[in-house]
């Protein structure tokens, strides 16, 4: 079994299947190879939820929902081909729906039931890599869950489009398990319009706090990847990532739903070793595009200086 689904329950992580609990199965799930990869899906989404139920759709293997904003996580990231060491990979629902405070609040407290998961999980398989991909609001309960593990419990995080201030970011990467963790912020220019809204409706934790589409404070452990700087896509083409260029100016789900972009997380995730962040900084622009910029015209604002872009990723 490649995919298994898991919630935050009340009292702890359970299975989306009610009739067992996480624990009976996953000595038996985690006795093979490959790294675990958990999927944490963001706002509106909620397990169960007759239209919006994420193990339905983009944490499927097969989703049942044709959208543009439908893609299979799993699939993408390398689950579901049959090889011995493909892994295991857990989807992560949480109840993301209602207004976009309520959810906010509920990924603090959607964050402690991974945390659980990923504990134990590495009381199981403590010589397996964990890692996660996690887009939106799904970024904060990632980020949430540091604080309630161990250093080393989690190695490799890639945040797309994270709904987070980047001071929350950056308490919960100074945490034990944050300080070990690597982090691949994963940003756009097209979703400008709801960073700036999250800055609007949810109070920042200091004055003129930005959200991470604006980049995460930089650190050895945090690649900042804007996937939308002609530079960045220029460099990935170089290394061999044939990631496609954006086609509009305002999009939330742009970070997993464009062409290519799934191949690169696999690989981020599958192949760390050979794809170190400070080898891949090297390779990126020395800074993102301003805020807006997608939007208000290019005379608007003076380019910046770039890192050029150099082979050997």
């Amino acid at each position: 079994m490649p995919v298994i689904h898991v919630n935050a329950g009340r009292d702890g992580p359970e299975l989306h299947d009610p009739t067992c609990a996480p624990g009976t199965h996953l000595p038996d799930l985690l006795s093979g190879d490959g790294p675990v990869i958990v999927m944490v899906h963001g706002f509106k989404y909620a397990p169960g939820h007759p239209r919006e139920c994420p193990h339905q759709q983009i944490l499927s293997l097969n989703p049942t929902l044709a959208s543009f904003k439908v893609v299979s996580w799993p699939r993408g990231l390398g689950f579901g081909g049959g090889a011995p060491d493909e892994g295991l990979g857990i989807g992560f629902g949480w109840q993301a729906r209602g207004t976009l405070r309520q959810a906010y609040a509920e990924a603090a407290r959607a964050g402690q039931r991974l945390a659980q998961l990923i504990a134990m999980i590495r009381r199981i398989a403590p010589d397996r890599p964990v890692h996660a991909v996690a887009h939106s609001l799904g970024a904060r309960v990632v980020l949430q869950a540091l604080p309630h593990l161990p250093a080393g419990a989690v190695s490799r995080l890639i945040l797309l489009a994270g709904a987070e201030f980047g001071g929350r970011a950056a308490a919960a990467l100074e945490t034990p398990a944050g300080r070990c963790a690597e982090v691949i912020n994963v940003t756009s220019r097209e979703n400008d319009l709801f960073d700036f809204l999250l800055e609007c409706l949810i109070p920042p934790p200091a004055r003129g706090n930005r959200s991470l589409g604006l980049a995460l404070p930089p650190g050895a452990n945090v690649l900042n990847l804007q996937m939308d700087h002609p530079d960045t896509l220029t460099a990935l083409r170089v290394n061999g990532f044939e990631i496609a260029a954006p086609v509009t100016r305002i999009c939330h789900w742009s970070p997993y739903t464009r062409p290519g972009v799934l191949a690169l997380y696999d690989r981020l995730l599958r192949d760390a070793a050979r794809m170190p962040l400070a080898q891949l900084r090297a390779a990126m622009p020395d800074r993102p595009t301003p805020r807006w910029s997608r939007l208000l015209p290019r005379q608007v604002f003076a380019p910046g200086p770039s890192a050029g872009v150099r082979p050997g990723m």
